[in-house]
């Protein structure tokens, strides 16, 4: 009998064998060494399954619920603001048409302080572009803005709303955005006025054939209209010349708005209105308008922002805390994986999903959360024309792919220190705790 000494591939590891004048158990010492050489390298890199951090969530359910709540916390903050931002950027962009080209004074930055007076009018209605309305005009309308008070219905307190004085055709180029929902529209030459649904629902006397007080007398209510989520669902609207003589704005208009034959057109119309040196006029699409009213939000943004990050460093040091305490709890498991195999890498990569896993659990307990208040309305300041606006709260593609992943970033930040430190124990040291 002889004794050969042979060596496993990849550790070296010495395997004796005794030959009796054959080759057989050589052989099947060669394959025992390419077996174990095999299952070493599948051991060294292969990951640390999922369920081993999900069994381990579920087993600290306390703490996994807590910790998950503290970033549901978090998560519902930053969302409803979002949703406030949301909300208002529907209600100012959807309110504009690409096809309607808005003329203000040069210089001039908003409705409420432009006018110009009534003579360039007619040379506005001569621009080539122009659509023509039901009876083969120009669809071109003069308009004023004003801000009048209304008491609410509850009797809380008054508040500045839009009032927007117009020709007859200012209500066809909005017939996209505004449908009547009762009764008629405002008469030309009377002092009639047609309000939004949510002006009829929010304030006292503008039920049909009510009568509602301001400017120098008493008007009548003789429709409401839907203006479907945009800006104009927080206005009054009414015959400009009545508004003209009521506050003091005979001889001029305070805007124009025209109505081009397609978007082209309307883009010649805006550069020519602008260009024209005789008219000292400005000209911008409708849509461009009210997309810079989105800057009202800038306050609520930097608002989300103070109030998010605060609360982010809080659900950061709370899932750090709760990496932590898993870590102390698991620290002979974390020395058996070792012993295992598993490289500190693994180990690694294991935790920070852990810790990541916490932070999507809270993630979507927040956005449930938050599921009740999509499309509540509530109202803001313009802080362009002082007047309240209304708009619907929305969750959007957008605020929850925000949402997830800030709470993803909070998992990652939160997961990184607790997961180095259980990777860097001693084995030895893990196991005797």
């Amino acid at each position: 009998m002889e004794i050969h000494r042979s060596s496993c591939v990849g550790r070296g590891d010495p395997v004796w064998i005794f030959e009796f004048g054959h080759s057989s158990l050589r052989r099947f010492a060669h394959r025992y060494c390419r077996w174990l050489a095999a299952y070493r390298i599948k051991v060294l890199t292969m990951a640390i399954p999922i369920s081993y951090n999900i069994r381990n969530m579920i087993l600290r359910k306390r703490l996994t619920l807590m910790t998950a709540l503290g970033i549901a916390l978090t998560v519902t903050t930053t969302v409803f603001l979002m949703m406030l931002l949301a909300g208002m950027r529907k209600a100012f962009v959807s309110s504009g048409d690409p096809l309607n080209v808005l003329v203000l004074r040069k210089g001039s930055t908003s409705e409420l302080t432009g006018g110009f007076t009534k003579d360039k009018m007619p040379i506005l209605r001569q621009l080539p572009g122009i659509a023509t309305d039901s009876h083969g005009q120009p669809m071109v309308s003069g308009e004023w803005v004003v801000v009048v008070v209304l008491p609410r219905r509850n009797g809380t307190a008054e508040v500045n709303v839009t009032l927007r004085g117009m020709e007859q055709d200012g209500v066809e180029l909005r017939a996209k955005k505004a449908k009547l929902v009762e009764g008629n529209w405002f008469a030309s030459g009377q002092r009639e006025v047609v309000v939004s649904r949510s002006i009829h629902d929010r304030f006292s006397h503008t039920n049909v054939g009510d009568m509602i007080d301001f400017g120098k007398g008493a008007w009548k209510v003789t429709g409401v209209f839907d203006g479907g989520g945009s800006a104009y669902d927080s206005e009054i609207w009414t015959d400009i010349n009545q508004v003209a003589s009521q506050f003091n704005r005979q001889g001029a208009v305070g805007n124009a708005y025209l109505r081009a034959t397609d978007p082209v057109a309307a883009d010649s119309l805006k550069h020519r209105v602008a260009d024209d040196q005789q008219l000292q006029l400005d000209g911008m699409l409708e849509t461009e308008y009210y997309e810079k009213q989105t800057a009202n939000g800038g306050g609520i943004r930097l608002m989300g922002f103070i109030v998010g990050l605060t609360m982010a460093i809080g659900s950061i040091f709370a899932a750090t805390n709760t990496m932590y305490a898993a870590v102390a709890y698991r620290s002979r498991e974390i020395a058996t994986l070792r012993v295992m195999g598993f490289r500190r890498g693994s180990i690694v990569t294991s935790f920070i999903f852990e810790s990541v896993l916490l932070a999507l659990l809270g993630a979507a307990i927040g956005i449930v959360l938050m599921l009740p208040f999509n499309g509540m309305s509530t109202s803001t300041s313009n802080q362009v024309t002082f007047s309240e606006v209304e708009f619907s709260m929305r969750i959007t593609l957008q605020v929850v792919t925000t949402a997830v992943v800030f709470a993803v970033a909070m998992g990652l930040i939160g997961g990184v220190a607790p997961a180095w430190g259980a990777a860097r124990r001693e084995i030895l040291a893990a196991l005797r705790d």
